[in-house]
């Protein structure tokens, strides 16, 4: 499915127009102060496959947002995403130096400017989703405002980010791993789709814990596959350093369960992911293409 020519195209279609979105949110970088939003603009723009933005398009799709709404709040969810990127490759975090095929923010400009990157990236994002959005009353608004930052703090990305830089060494059993990448990677993830399904018609009670089951499914997939293709792929393709994690002595999927095995985990959560959504039809075929997509990437 992922394959499919009309995917394809859709795909690149989203992802065209988030780079235009972006690029136009994004501050002047000759506005001052501009070393700042020059490096703002280097960090979010050309680079990364814009997963999270695809989820959130995908999602409308089911309730038949606006995709003006959609490209707004997609470009929120990029830039957390974004913003704990130029975090997460700071010294004193995971100390990396290449992110998208380019020197990470902190080495193209410095560390405090990376660490002021990151900071003005995230409240940038909630300048955006709380800007009212046109058919979407402010209920359902404020609902999208509480996702994203539930997503993002202590609960979510930050919590998972904090239990993965304690857990540097030591041994974890899989629901332990399992807990942390549902905080650290699936969070946002998981948001991507429930703030898609925001900007629309509302869903059932039902309709809504399926698509919840969805994105907790493929967002733990989605860590599973970064953790093969830690192992299974070179810098080059991925655009960052490969085998990084098991340098810096990590647990990950592949050291609790092998490679082969993990590999076989990936398929089997989007196999779940699937049966989450069918009994929404054809609406839904956008989200299937996603979690094959994803799942995909390497094998």
């Amino acid at each position: 499915m992922a394959n499919d020519t009309a995917f394809i195209g859709w795909m690149s279609g989203v992802q065209q127009q988030m780079e235009s979105t972006l690029a136009a949110l994004l501050p002047d970088p000759a506005v001052a102060p501009q070393r700042l939003h020059e490096a703002m603009r280097y960090a979010v723009l050309e680079g990364g496959k814009r997963v999270r933005p695809l989820l959130v398009f995908a999602a409308g799709e089911l309730v038949l947002a606006d995709p003006g709404n959609l490209a707004r709040v997609a470009a929120a969810v990029e830039l957390v995403h974004a913003y704990s990127l130029v975090h997460d490759d700071l010294p004193c975090m995971d100390d990396d130096v290449l992110r998208r095929g380019k020197p990470t923010c902190h080495v193209a400009y410095d560390e405090a400017t990376a660490l002021l990157v990151g900071d003005a990236l995230q409240t940038l994002a909630f300048d955006l989703i709380s800007a009212p959005l046109a058919g979407v009353d402010a209920a359902a608004q404020l609902a999208m405002v509480k996702t994203l930052a539930h997503a993002s703090g202590h609960a979510g990305m930050a919590g998972g980010q904090a239990i993965d830089l304690a857990s540097v060494g030591q041994e974890l059993s899989l629901p332990e791993l399992e807990f942390m990448h549902l905080l650290k990677t699936g969070a946002l993830i998981r948001a991507s789709v429930l703030l898609g399904a925001l900007a629309g018609r509302p869903l059932t009670a039902e309709e809504t814990e399926r698509l919840d089951h969805f994105a907790k499914r493929i967002g733990l997939a989605f860590q599973v596959v970064d953790d093969v293709l830690d192992v299974d792929a070179d810098t080059a393709t991925l655009g960052k350093t490969a085998g990084k994690d098991a340098a810096n002595n990590k647990p990950t999927y592949v050291s609790l369960m092998g490679l082969a095995e993990a590999k076989q985990f990936a398929r089997e959560l989007s196999d779940d992911a699937f049966e989450a959504l069918a009994g929404f039809g054809p609406s839904a075929e956008r989200l299937k293409a996603l979690a094959d997509y994803i799942v995909a990437r390497s094998f």
